[in-house]
């Protein structure tokens, strides 16, 4: 099929040559010239076959609104428009009404993968009606994971960006967890080699995962993260759960803890949030900050 991309960035770009790989037709937009494949939204939106398909990889708020906004003066009845950036759930149920007026479909699609899903597939959570969903799954197809599972229709609009969001609570959770084991670990005298220890996790323990495989990546490349700064920044959904969690009263201890963690960070070089930047670095390519930019 053909799908319209716009946002061609660390993500957005990979997801292109992946979708390409697939046998689809991907039609690129970005504000660099040097990446994109036509040079404006109407040319896209132009070089598309309806019903139309356009999946937007920009920021969320003001970019994806802005961009939104163009496209629905551009698109037909029957086309879709996939949010697959980090909104918020709430602005998916705006934007599916502001789009429906002029009878154009929305999905929106929480996409977890990083900097690694152009060879290991992309998870899925999205959100919308089943005939909006089916106009979109082959390229949902393309993206996921091989085998039977990373990708899901969680629900209804709002649901995709909303299951993404606790994903990445959890994600907060699990990271704090091994950065204050490792912190623990270099603290003491008796432990002589902590990055040994973390690759000896790598098998056999219940503790065992992906995150802590990219831990001991960072660990080989700095053995002490002596090079780094403890700082570690917040992309927003952490402090969206805990604001879910609080309107629905469910209690969020550790996922709470964890985000308050990281606004200490910004207090003093912290060696937990070493970790913490260190993981987000090697999973999502997420900027580091070294002693020397401090």
């Amino acid at each position: 099929m053909e799908l319209g991309l716009v946002g061609l960035g660390k993500m957005g770009g990979n997801m292109r040559e992946r979708i390409r790989r697939a046998g689809h037709t991907v039609i690129g937009y970005d504000r660099n010239p040097d990446v994109a494949d036509v040079h404006s939204l109407e040319e896209l939106v132009g070089k598309l076959k309806g019903p139309r398909v356009v999946w937007v990889m920009v920021p969320a708020g003001a970019a994806t609104q802005s961009t939104i906004d163009e496209l629905a003066a551009l698109l037909s009845p029957g086309d879709v428009v996939v949010d697959g950036g980090n909104s918020r759930w709430t602005d998916d149920e705006k934007h599916a009404v502001e789009l429906g007026i002029k009878d154009i479909g929305f999905v929106d699609c929480g996409v977890s993968g990083g900097v690694w899903g152009l060879e290991n597939g992309y998870a899925l959570m999205y959100g919308g009606t089943e005939e909006n969903v089916a106009k979109v799954q082959p390229i949902f197809d393309a993206l996921k994971p091989e085998g039977d599972f990373g990708s899901v229709h969680a629900g209804k609009v709002g649901a995709g960006h909303f299951a993404k969001m606790v994903h990445n609570g959890i994600e907060y959770a699990m990271m704090q967890a091994y950065a204050e084991g490792w912190e623990l670990l270099e603290k003491v005298d008796s432990v002589t080699d902590v990055r040994e220890v973390f690759r000896s996790w790598q098998e056999g323990t219940v503790i065992r995962s992906w995150l802590l495989d990219l831990a001991v990546n960072a660990l080989d490349d700095d053995e002490h993260l002596e090079k780094l700064r403890g700082f570690a920044a917040d992309s927003g959904e952490g402090r969206w759960t805990v604001e879910a969690a609080i309107d629905n009263a469910v209690p969020l201890p550790a996922i709470t803890a964890s985000l308050f963690a990281r606004f200490a960070s910004r207090q003093d070089d912290s060696p937990q949030m070493k970790m913490i930047a260190a993981l987000r670095n090697q999973f999502g390519g997420h900027a580091v900050e070294s002693k020397t930019e401090n």
